[in-house]
């Protein structure tokens, strides 16, 4: 594998500055972009080191801190092992945050880290691919439906409430989407029941968007996430599989 470089970096947003992880191969050669959004807990090691996988096949990844008006991450102080213990006690502090980050943060704050992306040395020109877990997959379709000549591939992975009957559903974003797009729901997660699934599944399809939904069978919300009690490894690895040929395939030509 790839020897990787990661350092803790800040961007500057209308709010303030922003704190984030970046992950890129060692050495001077420039390389595709990869944002990669956060589930709720934010930043930390486990996030940081699926930055630094992604960053050994050959991409830039910038993991921000979307709580960054809250401070610093890790905004909520978070034990080493995240389970059903201590979870309710953390979703107490984090959902407000969680609430706070409207859609039009989310875009104004993905114009600054696409930004800095575009501004680095280590990044390659052309397009941008986006990955985001839980939460995240929600911040990865209003940014790919705000930046459609920015972003090419938005991998979306057990996203919850991505199809809702809000007017500012993530879902809605589809309709001005460029990019290629892949969902992986869990399917003992009852943050995205199949009537939201089915929902997503026709705005991408109504929207003529090139894309793919599967259900990760006996996976459940998080299981991507090996620093909590919801992480499959079967279905990390699965995960793996389709971001990395979704990324390859669209930002690599």
């Amino acid at each position: 594998m790839t020897a990787v470089h990661g350092s803790t970096v800040e961007i500057p947003t209308q709010d303030g500055m922003a704190d984030a992880y970046f992950a890129h191969p060692e050495g001077d050669a420039r390389h595709p972009a990869v944002l990669l959004y956060q589930d709720a807990f934010g930043p930390r090691p486990a996030l940081n080191a699926m930055a630094d996988r992604l960053a050994a096949e050959g991409y830039a990844v910038l993991v921000p801190n979307v709580f960054h008006r809250a401070g610093p991450a890790p905004v909520v102080p978070l034990p080493a092992y995240i389970d059903h213990d201590n979870r309710g006690a953390l979703f107490a502090q984090l959902m407000p945050l969680m609430q706070g980050l409207t859609p039009d943060l989310v875009v104004a704050d993905a114009h600054a880290y696409l930004g800095w992306l575009a501004d680095s040395p280590q990044v390659a020109d052309g397009p941008v691919g986006v990955s985001g877990y839980c939460m995240g997959a929600r911040l990865a379709l209003h940014t790919a439906g705000a930046y459609p000549d920015r972003v090419a591939a938005v991998g979306g992975f057990h996203g919850g409430r991505l199809a809702t009957d809000q007017p500012d559903s993530p879902h809605l974003a589809a309709a001005t989407m460029t990019a290629e797009a892949y969902f992986g729901h869990a399917d003992q997660d009852q943050s995205m029941p199949p009537e939201q699934q089915e929902r997503l599944e026709k705005a991408l399809t109504d929207a003529g968007v090139t894309h793919r939904c599967e259900v990760y069978q006996g996976a459940g919300h998080g299981y991507t996430q090996s620093d909590t009690s919801d992480f499959d490894e079967e279905a990390t690895e699965r995960h793996w599989a389709a971001l990395l040929d979704l990324f390859d395939r669209t930002l690599r030509g």
